[in-house]
C-alpha cells in the first residue's frame, strides 16, 4: 500500500488526546502488520488508551511513534480537520504531520523490508498519549519492561537532513495564589487582589528568558548548527535564545469570585522548555522565593537529554539520509519535548527523524507532503537493512 494512502487511514481515524482512545488505530495498525506476517499484541486500558508492540524476540532497533494527536476544532480548515484528503502534493488532516505521517512511513518500510523476504530486523511501538505526558503509553511500556534498551528511532516530525539526538528538558508547574477579598471599589487601597499577584509574578517570569546558562564547548557548536537550523524552518531570527535559554508558557489562568470582589484566589499552569546547564532544583527554588502569596501545588520536571552523535544509530542514520537526500546532513537538537526523554532514561539511545511540515504542528490546516512521507520511508528502509 502507498505510504500516502496509509497515512490518510490513520489521519480519518480520529485520536484526539484527550481523551486518547486510539482503539480503532490501533487496530488497523495491528491488522496492517499481521498481513505482512509481523506479529504484535496490545496493550491497553477500558478506556481504550491503547497501545501497540511487536511480539517478536528482542531487537538491536526499536522503530516507534504515538498515534494520539491534539485537538482539532473545524472552524477555520479549508478541508475538514479528519478527513485524510490526498492531492497531487500533500495529505491533508490533524497528525498529518505530527505524527500520523512519521507512523505510515514505518509501516511503508517494513512492509518493502518483507516484502523481500528479509526478517524485519527491528521491534515497532505504537504508543497512545504522547501529547500528554505518556503516562499510559510509553511509560507504561518501559516500566512493564515490555521493551528492551537498544537504538530506537522515534518517527516525529523532523528537518529532513537533521536528524533530532536531543531535547530540552521540560518542567511544568500547577500554581496557586491567594490574596485578601475585599470590595472592588476600594481596590487597590483595600485587599490584596490574587488575580494581581499573579500578574507580577508573570512580569518576573518574563526576565527568566535573559538568562545564560553555561555548556561545553562540544554541546555549544551543536546547539549553534541546530539555531540555524530552527532559524531557517521558522523565519526567526534569533533562534539561538529559544535553545539556549529558558522559554516559557503561561498556558492557563483562572481565578476571581466576581466582578465586583477583589479576588481570593487564582491559579496559574506555567510551563518551562529548560536548556542545558539549568539546574531544575535551584530554578524552582528561585521560582518559590518570587512568587509572592503564591506557592507551588504540583510539579513536573525532566532534564534535558541528549544522545551522543558519535554514536552508532547517529551515524547510521546521518548515512541513510545521505542516500535519500544528498545534501549537507548533520544532527541537531531541538526545544520541544517527546517519548526520547523516557526512552534514553531508561537506557536507550534514541534519535527523532520523519516527514511532516513542522510550521504546520499543531495548527490549522496540518498536512505533510507525500514526498516527505516517501522520502522517509526509503531512510527507515536503508536503517532497517543496516541492522539485518
Amino acid at each position: 500500500m502507498h505510504v500516502s494512502r496509509i497515512c490518510s487511514d490513520l489521519v480519518k481515524i480520529k485520536t484526539e488526546n484527550p481523551p486518547s482512545r486510539t482503539t480503532d488505530c490501533i487496530e488497523y495498525i495491528r491488522m496492517f502488520l499481521d498481513g505482512i506476517g509481523v506479529k504484535s499484541r496490545v496493550i491497553g486500558t477500558p478506556d481504550g488508551q491503547d497501545n501497540l508492540i511487536t511480539t517478536a524476540p528482542a531487537k538491536n532497533l526499536l522503530l516507534c511513534g504515538h498515534v494520539d494527536v491534539v485537538p482539532a476544532m473545524d472552524n477555520g480548515w479549508k478541508t475538514p480537520p479528519f478527513s485524510g484528503i490526498i492531492d497531487d502534493h500533500y495529505v491533508y488532516g490533524r497528525g498529518s504531520t505530527d505524527m500520523k505521517g512519521g507512523c505510515a512511513a514505518i509501516l511503508s518500510a517494513c512492509e518493502t523490508l518483507v516484502n523481500t523476504g528479509a526478517p524485519l530486523p527491528a521491534n515497532l511501538a505504537f504508543v497512545c498519549d504522547e501529547e500528554t505526558g505518556s503516562e499510559k503509553g510509553m511509560q507504561r511500556l518501559l516500566a512493564e519492561r515490555a521493551l528492551t534498551p537498544c537504538d530506537c528511532i522515534i518517527a516525529e516530525p523532523t528537518p529532513s537532513r537533521h536528524p533530532n539526538i536531543g531535547q530540552k528538558g521540560l518542567m511544568r508547574l500547577d500554581m496557586q495564589f491567594t490574596g485578601q477579598p475585599g470590595h472592588g471599589s476600594l481596590y487597590p487601597a483595600v485587599g490584596i487582589s490574587a488575580i494581581m499577584e499573579v500578574m507580577d509574578f508573570l512580569e518576573y517570569v518574563r526576565h527568566l528568558h535573559a538568562w545564560e546558562y553555561p555548556v561545553d564547548e562540544h554541546l555549544k557548536e551543536i546547539i549553534h548548527q541546530s539555531s540555524g537550523v530552527l532559524a531557517a524552518e521558522f523565519d526567526i531570527h534569533d533562534a539561538s535564545h529559544i535553545l539556549q535559554r529558558l522559554t516559557f508558557n503561561p498556558g492557563t489562568i483562572s481565578g476571581g469570585e466576581k466582578a465586583n470582589v477583589v479576588a481570593q484566589c487564582c491559579n496559574l499552569e506555567l510551563e518551562f522548555r529548560i536548556p542545558w546547564g539549568c539546574r531544575i532544583p535551584d530554578l524552582i527554588a528561585d521560582i518559590s522565593s518570587h512568587a509572592k502569596n503564591g506557592r507551588i501545588v504540583t510539579a513536573e520536571s525532566h532534564e534535558p537529554t541528549i544522545t551522543r552523535p558519535e554514536c552508532p544509530l547517529v551515524s547510521r542514520s546521518c548515512d541513510a539520509i545521505q542516500q535519500v537526500l544528498g545534501g549537507t546532513v548533520y544532527p541537531i537538537v531541538q526545544w520541544a519535548a517527546s517519548d526520547a526523554r523516557h526512552l534514553r532514561k531508561h537506557g536507550f539511545d534514541v534519535i527523532e527523524y520523519g516527514p511532516g511540515e513542522l510550521t504546520l504542528l499543531h495548527a490549522i490546516d496540518e498536512r505533510v507532503s507525500i514526498e516527505s512521507l516517501e522520502k522517509a520511508a526509503q531512510v527507515y528502509r536503508i536503517v532497517l537493512e543496516q541492522y539485518t
